[in-house]
């Protein structure tokens, strides 16, 4: 997920974490207390300036579930979906998605397989445009969680699995609300999950241009995509995968690095064993 706005500088690990009581303490074996404060797992803004921790990237694994084989269900939320404009980007998306989940991205995160987990390709296994409700102007991380499970309950998404990662696309001019953050003010994506673990990724437009990142609309969702997709694999419930206390997860560390993978941009992802970013 992207950082808070930069006019609040504060430490980069109090910058990206937020209280949340609803995760149960058995979740999480770093929880103590009443309340969760929970790792950084946003996409920065590009134009948010970058605090470089004093500690060296290292990702460490917590124990926590992995996604050994992603799959992802697209969903475009609202009938703005619907309109011809928008037609062209949902279709790039999909190829997207149909591509990088067998591609070189997902091979090299092999490096954190563990015991009785290997991470290998994944596949999409949908789509839809869910206009049975509307997001609005302004729609809360709360409501992004109701409406996954409402819609998987009704059978309109499929089922969750193990490897189940819903990746919800808002319209242009939805802004999300995220603890308090609002998207291309403090952050252009994130992931998380919920109480009872839909594992899920929230891909606001990027309609700013702290979120465009000096590319075309398309590019910079695939590549904020491509951030949160391979952290909802190594760390789909934050912080207890792969992760790093001082940095972050595998994207948070190469925020806004890209390349181009196929006919498509990308970001690039933290590497243990490269010590680098690849």
């Amino acid at each position: 997920m992207l950082p808070p706005q930069p006019n609040h500088l504060g430490s980069r690990k109090e910058r990206f974490m937020a209280p949340r009581a609803s995760r149960k303490k058995s979740q999480d074996p770093r929880h103590s207390g009443t309340e969760y404060q929970h790792p950084l797992r946003i996409v920065p803004l590009h134009t948010a300036p970058r605090i470089v921790s004093a500690t060296h990237p290292e990702l460490t694994y917590r124990n926590g579930p992995l996604l050994t084989n992603a799959e992802v269900f697209t969903l475009f939320w609202g009938s703005a979906w619907q309109a011809a404009a928008n037609s062209p980007l949902m279709t790039h998306m999909n190829d997207f998605f149909d591509f990088v989940l067998t591609s070189k991205l997902l091979d090299q995160l092999a490096e954190y397989n563990v015991p009785g987990k290997s991470i290998g390709h994944g596949k999409r296994t949908g789509t839809t445009v869910l206009t049975s409700s509307e997001p609005g102007k302004t729609v809360t991380d709360a409501a992004i969680q109701k409406m996954l499970q409402s819609e998987i309950t009704a059978g309109t998404l499929p089922g969750k699995t193990a490897n189940s990662l819903y990746f919800v696309f808002l319209p242009p001019g939805t802004q999300v609300d995220q603890g308090g953050s609002k998207s291309c003010t403090s952050f252009c994506g994130y992931h998380d999950s919920t109480a009872d673990n839909i594992f899920y990724a929230v891909m606001p437009y990027p309609g700013c241009a702290g979120c465009e990142g000096g590319l075309a609309v398309p590019d910079a969702l695939t590549s904020t995509s491509s951030h949160e997709l391979c952290e909802a694999i190594t760390d789909p419930v934050p912080g207890t995968g792969w992760y790093d206390d001082a940095n972050g997860e595998i994207g948070d560390i190469c925020a806004w690095k890209t390349k181009t993978l196929g006919s498509y941009v990308v970001q690039l992802e933290w590497s243990n064993s490269a010590d680098a970013c690849v």
